[in-house]
């Protein structure tokens, strides 16, 4: 394992961060999680305009669809030195991590020319329209269908917890086309038109007081075949990379970790309790683990290597350390805990923020039981669950 940059990297690194110093200030706290204001999007676009015409906006794409044409590891480091400034990045991470993404690997070549370009500037948001309210990790089960009507596919049904589609543009739409075939076989994906008719999408309302997450209804909304992702009844193939990226993209928790706390204990009296002290050293070696587990992944990066699958524990374990952090956060403030007012709670009130938050993390690309499974079953080659639905037409299993 190196912890070093070659020299190319540390000449991209420092062009990296030439660039950030000279269009953003320094992160100087914690922000807030409430990526949706209109303002907040005026300036998420005219940052990721930037980045396009400066060569940064997506540093591993071929540079006919507007990338760089660099390499793995200059991605990292790009990301590694944007974190440290004031960049609104939110509203770009679904679309250009994810379905972006998927477009290039099954779309066509009018599909790339018409989407990838806007998207990397910032012209257009995605979203990705997955998750239902009785599929959520089973994506499999959706149930909402597509009917073909000559050229076009009709159609019908809910997706829920929909991250910014009441700002996108477009979004990538899974569907069951099928419903005869094994849950696994029937299903279907397309390109949609968040704003064209029969598409209605309701914010919901979270604890934390933000409202990213959406109920996105769909009523006889037509798509052409041209739309379509991949084959008929291949859209699980198609599902599996999209899925495969964001559980990659959320595998780091965006909240505070042993650092944060521990700067704000050292207000109070906590660090001289030894059960506080022991958790903090859990944290920070938990952290460390982590840290260094992503660098043997930016080491096979840095050599052109493929990584392994040590990725898929990332989730697991910041999600969950997130969540206590801000619990014991919270605890340390006593009563004042209570109170979620950004400008007279320490850190911006970022651990109250946080820990409304942590619990939806646990859930998004994958509850920890099913994050579990995949590392029993594909990391460690543990035996598979029983699936006793493997084989059985959608339309026979039992609902509710």
């Amino acid at each position: 394992m190196d912890f070093n940059d070659t020299p190319e990297e540390a000449e991209f690194r420092k062009e990296a961060r030439a660039f950030l110093e000279k269009h953003l200030k320094l992160k100087d706290g914690a922000g807030g999680r409430h990526r949706s204001s209109d303002d907040f999007l005026k300036r998420a676009k005219a940052w990721q305009k930037t980045k396009a015409e400066g060569g940064f906006a997506q540093i591993t794409w071929p540079k006919e669809w507007g990338g760089r044409g660099g390499t793995a590891m200059q991605q990292v480091i790009w990301n590694q030195e944007e974190a440290k400034f004031d960049a609104p990045v939110g509203p770009f991470a679904i679309g250009l991590g994810m379905c972006v993404p998927t477009v290039i690997a099954f779309g066509s070549d009018e599909h790339k020319k018409r989407y990838v370009e806007k998207a990397l500037r910032g012209e257009e948001i995605w979203c990705q329209l997955f998750s239902e309210p009785a599929a959520g990790s089973d994506v499999a089960g959706v149930k909402t269908r597509a009917i073909k009507d000559g050229d076009e596919w009709v159609i019908n049904g809910q997706k829920v917890w929909t991250t910014g589609a009441h700002f996108s543009d477009y979004g990538i739409l899974l569907t069951r086309t099928d419903p005869k075939a094994p849950k696994h076989k029937g299903l279907t994906m397309f390109i949609v038109d968040m704003h064209q008719k029969g598409v209605e999408a309701k914010p919901i309302h979270q604890a934390s007081g933000g409202r990213e997450f959406n109920e996105v209804y769909f009523t006889d909304v037509r798509i052409p075949d041209s739309d379509r992702l991949g084959e008929v009844g291949a859209g699980w193939k198609v599902a599996l990379v999209t899925l495969m990226n964001e559980r990659l993209a959320v595998g780091g928790s965006p909240g505070p970790d042993w650092k944060e706390i521990m700067d704000y204990a050292r207000g109070t009296s906590s660090l001289t309790d030894q059960a506080f002290r022991e958790k903090l050293a859990d944290w920070y070696v938990a952290a460390q683990g982590y840290n260094l587990t992503k660098f043997r992944t930016q080491t096979a990066l840095s050599r052109g290597e493929t990584p392994g699958p040590e990725n898929s524990i990332g989730k697991i374990i910041t999600a969950n350390q997130l969540q206590d952090i801000c619990n014991s956060a919270i605890e340390m403030q006593d009563h004042f805990g209570i109170m979620t007012d950004s400008e007279t709670m320490p850190s911006n009130a970022l651990f109250q923020q946080s820990f409304m938050w942590a619990p939806g993390l646990r859930i998004a690309g994958g509850t920890d039981e099913i994050l579990k499974n995949i590392i029993a079953e594909r990391v460690l080659g543990l035996p598979q669950d029983v699936r006793v639905d493997k084989d059985v037409p959608f339309e026979s299993l039992k609902q509710g």
